[in-house]
């Protein structure tokens, strides 16, 4: 009859999962801690000595889990979150590109270098300065003898020139 008992039990935790998820929570003020108490509260389901007497058994699953989670705080237990579990056992996503992106990002690079080519001489220079040296726009006016909006202008035109060849932006992603 033991055996009855226990899976009434654990048939109670599975069925009543949510809502008990959710009273505890609501309780707690921590939802990844309900769901933590509930699976230690299933786990210690084995020890109940007899399951068979328990008549309200979402009730008793309840405390139980409730009691674990006030075990958690007054021990001062320290629990990782998920995100830094994964962190710690290499599970956080590559942030490397994959085959497919290195081989797209080549083909944009390549006709980036030809709109560069295509680009008027002046316009090409103001563009690599600024963007690759961090050259001033007041410096780029004094090395080419034109005026500061005159910088400006060549560099919203060089970067307009490049956006219409390239296949996506930056923003595109």
């Amino acid at each position: 009859m033991k055996d009855g008992g226990l899976a009434s039990l654990r048939k109670s935790l599975v069925t009543h999962y949510d809502r008990l998820k959710r009273r505890l929570s609501a309780r707690l003020g921590n939802d990844e801690l309900a769901g933590d108490a509930l699976q230690d509260a299933y786990l210690k389901l084995d020890g109940v000595a007899a399951p068979e007497a328990v008549r309200q058994p979402e009730a008793y699953i309840y405390r139980m889990a409730f009691h674990i989670a006030a075990d958690y705080a007054r021990s001062g237990d320290e629990r990782l979150t998920r995100a830094e579990a994964d962190e710690i056992l290499g599970l956080t996503p590559d942030a490397a590109p994959g085959p497919a992106q290195i081989a797209e990002d080549r083909q944009a690079l390549q006709t980036l270098m030809r709109a560069l080519e295509r680009m008027p001489e002046r316009q090409r220079e103001i563009l690599l300065a600024a963007r690759l040296d961090g050259v001033t726009q007041k410096e780029l006016a004094a090395r080419h003898g034109i005026s500061v909006r005159m910088v400006e202008r060549e560099l919203q035109h060089a970067q307009a020139y490049c956006r219409a060849r390239l296949p996506y932006s930056r923003s595109d992603r």
